[in-house]
This record gives C-alpha cells, sequence and structure tokens, in this order.
C-alpha cells in the first residue's frame, strides 16, 4: 500500500516531529560575556547545546536563531507561521520593551510563542517592567536564568 494522503495532500509520517523556533533578539550574542552577574555564564551556543537534547528527547526539533535587528524576528515569526511550527521560544531581548512590530507579528501568527527572560525584568531598571511581548504571548517565564529556555521545552511538549 502506497503513502497514506492527508486531505491537505501531504504524505501522512507517523511520528514526524514538530519544529520548534527558539529566536533571540539582540545582544544574546554576548552571552557568557555580558553582565555575566545578570545573565549568567552560560553561552547561546551551551542553552542550544541543553535544548537540542531536550528537544531530541521530547520528540521535537529545534530551530535556534539570533540576530541583533527586528525585522529578521519579524520574518522569523511569519515563517514559523508559515513552516507550521509546534511553538516559538522568544528572548526578544530589550525588544520587549520597544517593537510594537514583534508585538503585531505574534498577534498575527497561529503559532504559540513562550516569552522568556534570562533575568527578571520586573527587578530590574523601570523602563523594563513593561513587555509589549506578554499580552500576546501564551506565557512567559522569566528570572530562572538560561533554564528558562528548557522550562519554555518543557511546556510547549505538552501543547
Amino acid at each position: 500500500m502506497g503513502d497514506n494522503i492527508l486531505s491537505e495532500g501531504k504524505p501522512e509520517t507517523q511520528g514526524a516531529k514538530k519544529t520548534v523556533f527558539v529566536l533571540n533578539g539582540p545582544n544574546l550574542n554576548l552571552l557568557g560575556m555580558r553582565e555575566p552577574d545578570i545573565y549568567g555564564s552560560d553561552t547561546l551556543d551551551d542553552i542550544a547545546g541543553r535544548l537540542e537534547d531536550q528537544a531530541h528527547a521530547l520528540n521535537l526539533e529545534v530551530d535556534i536563531r539570533q540576530s541583533n535587528h527586528e525585522g529578521h524576528l519579524v520574518d522569523w515569526l511569519h515563517e514559523a507561521a508559515a513552516d507550521e511550527a509546534q511553538a516559538v521560544i522568544l528572548n526578544a531581548g530589550a525588544l520587549t520593551h520597544a517593537s510594537i512590530a514583534l508585538h503585531d507579528a505574534i498577534k498575527a501568527i497561529d503559532v504559540p510563542v513562550i516569552e522568556v527572560h534570562i533575568s527578571n525584568p520586573a527587578a530590574r531598571e523601570i523602563f523594563r517592567h513593561k513587555s509589549l511581548i506578554a499580552p500576546v504571548a501564551k506565557g512567559t517565564i522569566c528570572g530562572f536564568g538560561a533554564l528558562g529556555y528548557q522550562l519554555a521545552l518543557d511546556a510547549i511538549s505538552k501543547f
């Protein structure tokens, strides 16, 4: 018997892994060097390695990206929707507090977004207290260091 074709015309793949986009914003390429008293000593590569291992155990795939440019993050949110991603983990960095474009992009897609912050923005400078992402995110994880990414991936595995 041939491939079982779904109504959308795609072959049915049993046990196919769903992708979770992990998007990191400005200055997160400097993790491990930038203010380690706030952000810890883990690099983005350290975090990525742990997420890849965890994703494998959860039968998920992660697509981990970083950009210092707002437009790239917007494009990648659109791509996550076009690719029918399971979810997006988003650490928008300082854009959290300033980007109406990210807010609108999240609102426009039908993919759950988990907002992640390594530090606790509410315990920092007042300009970091308001998130433009939180009102359109499925949830927010903050203040647990790099572990926040893993907590988000675990939550996503329950969707």
